[in-house]
């Protein structure tokens, strides 16, 4: 079946180029064209979009306005902007009802590509309403003691740049959403930016404080939401993170794949706290599933949603633009075997620092571990006799500790 696009801009020539520019597309995607955004939405009403692709600045309905409305009245609809200039403050304010951003002048293969990636991670999720749950997300809950701290800091007379930047590089929700935005072509920066303090650093203080104190684009997790304990992921995911960070750099890995072990491993489980924030019934479902048959959470997850935490965790992701390897870290970080790349790479460390982890936090409880090691995966890419030195490498950083 082909997927069903709708581009959305006022200008008749930019639409008429669209058409040109992804003619060799019409035997995958069916394209629709819009001049505005009244228009756009009673398309919508007509038919089922996958993906709607709309400029920023539109007379009577701009692009924020007509995105946020397809947010709420069509949540599992993939939103992208496609548009020329415009200013950060507005670029911000659409954080919460836009996926990804483009710039114009686009080129086609750029579009497609963005467009292909898209709708190639609406397989991965086969819950229909879990899609449209994950899809409408304007944001990952953070830790409430960072959110405090960082709201706190942004309103003193002096911003202290270092303490905001420690404050989101130490928290899985902060750094989701500030490495989307910093990586957005709007910025047309020349190399991916993978570390949170940097991206924080480039973004500037005022686009920071727009982001928390205008816009309230990040949110605390809420206490209320049923038994998950979000301190002990939290913990879990910072540790994995610096684990996965010094396997990599232990293996004179290159920086490019030191620090995405890092930002991969941070982010590996954030599909629980997206699970357990929007589906507090549901997730307390699946954790008693998982006490009560000792199960590994992510069969419990499978049983119940029909998708794990790691799916749903790339999904969006995903959806953000996050690179390939993050991806395919938090996709496969349980099961390596399946991903697409055999060699070594983020995934491979946080795999290991994922195992480790686990293990060790298990041992001191004196309980099982239901987190498997994937021994044929490291044999296959030769280094299974390195899982002594990386063991040592973990006990290590466990034994440093990771606080907020």
């Amino acid at each position: 079946m082909k997927k069903q696009l709708l581009f959305v801009d006022d200008e008749s020539k930019i639409l008429d180029g669209l058409r040109r520019m992804l003619r060799p597309m019409r035997d995958e995607w069916d394209m629709s064209f819009a001049g505005g955004g009244k228009e756009a939405l009673e398309l919508m009403e007509k038919d089922h979009f996958d993906v709607i692709i709309s400029d920023m600045r539109m007379p009577g309905m701009d692009g924020a306005e007509l995105l946020e409305k397809v947010r709420e009245g069509h949540p599992d609809v993939v939103r992208i902007v496609l548009s020329g200039h415009s200013e950060m403050e507005a670029v911000v304010k659409t954080l919460g009802s836009v996926h990804q951003y483009l710039s114009k002048p686009c080129e086609a293969t750029k579009l497609k590509e963005v467009i292909s990636r898209a709708l190639l991670l609406r397989n991965i999720l086969a819950n229909g309403q879990l899609m449209k749950t994950i899809t409408k997300m304007t944001s990952m809950p953070s830790l409430p003691q960072l959110y405090v701290d960082l709201n706190k800091e942004l309103k003193c007379t002096e911003v202290n740049m270092n303490r905001v930047s420690k404050i989101v590089e130490n928290d899985v929700g902060m750094t989701a959403k500030i490495l989307q935005l910093v990586n957005s072509s709007f910025f047309g920066f020349p190399t991916r930016i993978t570390n949170p303090g940097q991206a924080v650093r480039l973004l500037g203080i005022d686009t920071i404080k727009t982001m928390v104190l205008s816009v309230h684009i990040f949110t605390e997790f809420d206490k209320e939401s049923g038994d998950f304990q979000f301190q002990p992921v939290w913990q879990h995911s910072m540790e994995v993170a610096a684990m996965a960070k010094k396997i990599a750099a232990s293996e004179k890995a290159s920086t490019q794949i030191i620090e995405s072990a890092f930002i991969a491993g941070m982010l590996h489980d954030c599909g629980k706290m997206i699970l357990a924030s929007n589906l507090p019934k549901q997730y307390n479902k699946i954790l008693k599933a998982q006490e009560t048959k000792h199960i590994p959470i992510q069969e419990a997850e499978k049983s119940v949603l029909g998708s794990t935490h790691a799916d749903v965790g790339a999904y969006l992701l995903g959806l953000w633009g996050m690179s390939d390897s993050v991806l395919e870290s938090v996709a496969y970080h349980h099961n390596p075997s399946d991903a697409p790349t055999l060699s070594f790479q983020p995934l491979t460390c946080v795999h290991a620092a994922n195992y480790f982890s686990n293990e060790l936090m298990h041992k001191e409880k004196g309980i099982d571990n239901t987190v498997n090691l994937d021994l044929d995966y490291l044999v296959s890419l030769g280094l299974s006799d390195h899982l002594e030195d990386w063991r040592n490498i973990c006990m290590e950083t466990i034994s440093e500790g990771v606080k907020a």
